[in-house]
C-alpha cells in the first residue's frame, strides 16, 4: 500500500517567501493531488492570513528573526532555534511527513532543524540574489540548496552543488501572457484603453516613500494627457493616500488600493511599474517582460534587494532608483519621458531574461518528490500544457 505523500512547508514573514511556498505547495498537489501539505511559520507575519486564505494548514511555533537589531534579544537566538526546532520536530512527526522545505526567512529556519532532529530529508529554496541569514545557516543543515538566481550561489555553504531552478510563481503569474489579457484587465481596473498606466507596488505591506511620491506625481499628472496611477498603499496606509489624493486632486487620474489580489490583470493593464525589487517581484517582471522602476528597500539584509534589481537592471530590462531619490518631482522627470516612449518600453520588456521562473514550482516540487522518495510522473507547467 502507498504511503500518503506529507510535506512540510516553512514560509513566512512576507509575501517573498509565503508566494512561492504556496506555489510549490500547488505544484506538489498538481503532482500528487491526495499529498498532505502543511506550513509552519510564526503568528506575526503574513502566514497567518495567507496561507489559510490559500486552503492550507498553518503550524505556528516560537521563532525571533535573524536580526542583529534585536539587541540583546539576539543571544536568545540559538535558544530559540533550540525550542522551535523542536516544535517541528514534533510537527514533522505528527504529520508524518517524509520531507521538509524551508523557503527562507526567520520562521522556515526551524524546519530545517527540527528535520535534521527527526531524521528526515530537508531542502531549502533561496529567493534573493544575496542570500538571507535564516538560509545561510540552514546551508549548513542540509545538502539539498535550490536557488531563485544563480548569483546567491557563491555566499551559501555547499553554494557549488546547487541547483538553479528559478523563482516559483503562483499559476496565473507563471501562464500571463500580457498582451492577450490586455483589453480584459483594463475593462476590469477601469483604464481607459488610450491611456498610459503605472501600477505602483510596494510589496506586501506598501512603502510609504513610494505612496508618498506617488500621490505628489498624481497631482502633477492633472496637466498631462491620458496618464494614470494605480497605488497599492497596504491597509495601513489607505485612508491617508486616498485623502491625500483628494486634496491634491490626484484622485482624477489615481486610484489607492489596499491589495492587488489580482496581480495578473495588474501587469496585464500596466505600461511601466515602479515598485521596490523583492525576489518574486523581480522574478514576476523577468517572467512576463514588464518594464520597470525598480526601487530596493534600503534596509533590506545584505542590500539585497539592490542586488536582485541588478539582475535587471544589468540586463536593461529595468531602471535602478535609490530609494533617497524617490520624490513626485524625480519620478516624474523620470517616468514621463519613458511613457512617452513606447518602443523603449517594448526594448525594456523584451530585453528581460525569463530564465525557468515560470517553470520554477514544478521543478522544486519535482526535487521534493524525489527527497521523499516518492513516486510520481513528471510535473508540467500551466504555460507548457495550456
Amino acid at each position: 500500500m502507498r504511503t500518503p505523500l506529507s510535506v512540510v512547508i516553512g514560509a513566512g514573514g512576507t509575501g517573498g517567501h509565503i508566494y512561492p511556498g504556496l506555489a510549490l505547495a500547488d505544484a506538489l498537489r498538481r503532482a500528487v493531488p491526495d499529498a498532505e501539505i502543511s506550513f509552519v511559520g510564526t503568528d506575526r507575519g503574513l502566514e497567518t492570513r495567507l496561507i489559510p486564505q490559500a486552503g492550507y494548514r498553518l503550524h505556528t511555533v516560537d521563532m525571533i528573526p535573524f536580526d542583529p537589531a534585536l539587541g540583546a534579544r539576539r543571544y536568545l537566538l540559538p535558544a530559540a532555534l533550540l525550542r522551535s526546532g523542536a516544535q517541528c520536530r514534533a510537527i514533522l512527526r505528527d504529520q508524518r511527513a517524509q520531507v521538509a522545505v524551508g523557503m527562507g526567512g526567520y520562521p522556515s529556519a526551524p524546519v530545517i532543524v527540527g528535520a535534521r532532529m527527526a531524521g528526515l530529508p530537508s531542502l531549502i529554496h533561496e529567493s534573493n540574489a544575496v542570500p538571507g541569514r535564516a538560509n545561510k545557516f540552514a546551508a549548513r543543515l542540509t545538502p539539498h540548496i535550490a536557488l531563485a538566481f544563480d548569483r546567491s550561489r557563491p555566499h551559501l555553504a555547499g553554494g557549488e552543488r546547487a541547483e538553479t531552478v528559478g523563482m516559483p510563481l503562483s499559476g496565473p503569474l507563471a501562464a500571463l501572457d500580457r498582451a492577450a489579457l490586455r483589453p480584459v484587465a483594463r475593462r476590469a481596473l477601469g483604464v481607459p484603453e488610450e491611456a498610459r498606466l503605472v501600477v505602483v507596488n510596494g510589496g506586501s505591506l506598501g512603502a510609504a516613500r513610494l505612496t508618498e511620491a506617488a500621490v505628489d506625481l498624481a497631482g502633477r499628472y492633472l496637466t498631462r494627457t491620458g496618464l494614470r496611477l494605480l497605488i497599492k498603499t497596504g491597509p495601513a496606509a489607505l485612508d491617508a493616500a486616498r485623502a491625500a489624493l483628494e486634496a491634491n486632486g490626484g484622485a482624477a487620474v489615481a486610484t489607492a488600493v489596499p491589495y492587488l489580489d489580482r496581480m495578473d490583470l495588474a501587469y496585464a493593464a500596466a505600461d511601466l511599474v515602479l515598485c521596490r525589487a523583492g525576489s518574486a517581484t523581480v522574478a514576476e517582471l523577468a517572467t512576463i517582460g514588464m518594464p520597470a522602476v525598480l526601487v530596493p528597500y534600503p534596509h533590506a539584509p545584505g542590500d539585497h534587494q539592490t542586488h536582485n534589481a541588478r539582475v535587471l537592471s544589468d540586463a536593461g530590462a529595468a531602471l535602478l532608483l535609490p530609494d533617497a531619490e524617490v520624490t513626485g518631482a524625480r519620478l516624474d522627470a523620470l517616468l514621463t519621458p519613458l511613457l512617452a516612449d513606447p518602443a523603449r518600453l517594448a526594448a525594456m520588456g523584451a530585453a528581460a531574461d525569463p530564465g525557468t521562473h515560470a517553470r520554477a514550482a514544478d521543478l522544486l516540487a519535482a526535487r521534493t518528490l524525489a527527497l521523499a522518495g516518492h513516486p510520481h510522473h513528471l510535473v508540467t507547467t500551466q504555460k507548457e500544457s495550456a
